[in-house]
């Protein structure tokens, strides 16, 4: 019989650890949101959120020790959502994060919920039903020259049956968060309809909005997706695509600097372009038509799964912190490079190593 062997984090909500470093990090952030919002004035609403995400987080089954799936007589489980994993590396830096999403109420449910809420995410919006399930899926590693493998079992979720009639409106108020984060393995779960309204909320709020477009070629064949993609890559202001995904779902081709000049031409609404490369590091594109490039900082690792997302956290975070998109980019490789020495999808990184490795210390890899 299959278990769930690494299923070590307990329920109830309570704060994520922290370092000195963390902490200092924590309350440097928090007194520039205090002095941000100290000269509200009566009718002013004082922000509540930095990040709102939406999406599906599901359970993971890998098997230990690089087994192949067939081989396996234990599982270990890990909780991950491309959303939520950026919600994390969020928190973690220090700001206010928080994930809506459709979940069952039984123990898987509350696995997800306690966990993320461990990690600092607010889970309050999270939208409970008793009926449907939780998402699962099982995923074997990679050991060269043998790839991964990933087997969904998502279909019938609480998530890919949410409506737009289950989206919390009341949370999607000017001024009650800063900016909305979605990536394309929303649209390719089945609730575009909710997503969309979700969209609309926040841009009528006045929040900023995010993309990942995250293809994912076992949910979405590359034609539909394109044009479900469209007008949530159109409306956002950050814009992010793995340079596979230019190539496979807009069929772009050339170097990374004609792939964002192509997806300008595609998408000119978004204040960054952002085209992520792997190993190779990332290039940004922005409204002024300057290319950024950053390279990939050095990481022994350990579990790819959460590297994107974690960059994606990265970069969000520099651009809600007003940094320029050179220290953006430097934020997204950071965090990218220590989720990849992080087992399990979350970006559980230490703000003040973060900081630190952005700042040029230290110089070696990770170990």
């Amino acid at each position: 019989m299959h278990c769930l062997a690494a299923l070590c984090v307990p329920i109830v909500r309570k704060q994520p650890d922290c370092t000195t470093a963390d902490m200092e990090i924590y309350l440097q952030q928090q007194l520039r949101y205090a002095e941000s919002s100290s000269g509200t004035t009566q009718g002013q609403v004082k922000m509540t959120y930095d990040f709102v995400t939406f999406g599906e987080t599901m359970i993971r089954l890998t098997p230990p020790n690089f087994q192949r799936l067939e081989m396996a007589s234990a599982f270990e489980a890990h909780v991950g959502g491309s959303e939520s994993n950026t919600a994390v590396g969020i928190a973690r830096l220090g700001m206010r994060s928080a994930w809506v999403s459709r979940l069952t109420d039984n123990p898987l449910g509350r696995i997800i919920s306690g966990t993320l809420a461990h990690w600092g995410v607010d889970t309050s919006h999270i939208v409970w039903t008793q009926a449907d399930r939780v998402g699962t899926y099982y995923y074997e590693p990679e050991r060269s020259p043998r790839p991964a493998q990933v087997i969904y079992d998502r279909a019938g979720s609480a998530f890919a049956r949410m409506i737009p009639d289950d989206v919390p409106v009341a949370l999607f108020q000017p001024g009650n968060a800063r900016l909305l984060h979605m990536t394309g393995i929303t649209i390719a779960a089945g609730v575009s309809a909710a997503a969309g309204r979700v969209l609309k909320l926040a841009q009528a709020a006045g929040w900023a909005f995010s993309f990942d477009v995250n293809h994912r070629a076992r949910m979405i064949d590359t034609n539909t997706a394109r044009e479900a993609y469209q007008p949530f890559a159109e409306a956002a202001n950050v814009l992010f695509i793995s340079e596979n995904d230019a190539r496979l779902v807009y069929n772009f081709a050339g170097q990374p600097n004609e792939i964002l000049r192509s997806l300008r031409d595609r998408f000119p609404q978004p204040a960054v372009i952002v085209l992520t490369r792997g190993a190779a590091g990332a290039v940004a594109l922005t409204a002024d038509g300057k290319t950024l490039p950053q390279s990939a900082f050095p990481a022994d690792g350990v579990d790819r799964l959460g590297r994107g997302d974690a960059f994606s956290a990265g970069f969000l975070y520099g651009y809600l912190s007003g940094y320029d998109t050179g220290l953006c980019l430097r934020w997204g490789a950071a965090l990218a490079a220590a989720k990849f020495t992080i087992p399990g999808d979350l970006p559980l990184v230490d703000a003040g190593q973060m900081q630190a490795l952005v700042a040029g210390a230290p110089t070696r890899s990770f170990r």
